[in-house]
């Protein structure tokens, strides 16, 4: 392949336009898992640290790790967003939207529980933010499905 090929295929306006709508789908994934990132911070030391002495670990101190945390959740869902565009294209099933998110969204949790079991007397703190990390990428599943039907989102054709 000559060098002008594969520049002319790098600025093919298809192409270009697909990598925006990726783009676009990245970031509705991003805001949304940073948006119920902070939504389950403030439940977790408002509610459950709380009321539940066993999940007084969850609360949170809004410092430099805090908004670390809150930065990789965005860039987890950044990734969610361009992924999920890719998986579910034109296609109508459930199976792969379900798998989608479970498979983020146990990697992440197991990871926390794995974590959470070599470096404390209780599991279940772990075991909450595992759940907390599936609802996460569930929020952002439905808010790209919601983009893609009002038209904000063009789903990745089916070929």
């Amino acid at each position: 392949m000559s060098p002008r090929f594969i520049m002319n295929r790098i600025f093919d306006e298809p192409v270009m336009a697909e990598r925006i709508e990726s783009i676009k789908a990245g970031m509705i994934g991003g805001f949304s898992l940073g948006l119920a990132f902070i939504v389950t911070s403030l439940l977790n030391t408002l509610v459950l640290a709380k009321y539940f002495p066993t999940l007084v670990s969850l609360q949170i101190d809004v410092n430099l790790s805090w908004f670390l945390s809150g930065a990789i959740a965005g860039f987890s869902g950044l990734l969610f967003g361009i992924t999920y565009r890719y998986i579910i294209r034109t296609d109508q099933n459930s199976h792969l939207k379900d798998g989608a998110v479970m498979a983020f969204g146990l990697v992440r949790g197991l990871t926390q529980v794995e974590m959470g079991w070599s470096s404390s007397n209780t599991i279940l703190p772990c075991i909450v933010m595992a759940s907390e990390s599936i609802l996460w990428f569930a929020t952002a599943a439905i808010a790209l499905d919601l983009a893609i039907q009002l038209g904000w989102v063009k789903s990745f054709p089916s070929s």
